[in-house]
């Protein structure tokens, strides 16, 4: 299956770029291994597509609730949560 997102632009240079390989989205939608993301470059300031798009195999998905994490929420609203890409 294909799934179309936007993206904002500094994220979808990194991808392009081959520095960015993974995508932290909000779990309100099906994903799963194997699919295709074309992901839409968004221009915020303008509020439209730049016509520029990349498409990406998912190879692992995994959805987190916040009581299935290690930290409490008060951990993760001092600190943030931190993604990282491991090559």
């Amino acid at each position: 299956m294909t799934i179309e997102k936007k993206i904002k632009r500094e994220f979808f240079e990194a991808i392009v770029a081959g520095k960015k390989k993974y995508e932290l989205r909000l779990g309100d939608w099906e994903c799963h291994e194997g699919d295709i993301l074309r992901l839409r470059e968004w221009d915020p300031d303008t509020k439209d597509y730049t016509g520029r798009e990349v498409e990406k195999r998912v190879g692992y998905v995994k959805t987190f609730k916040l009581d299935e994490l290690f930290w409490t929420k008060a951990e993760i609203e001092q600190h943030g949560l931190m993604v990282i890409s491991l090559d």
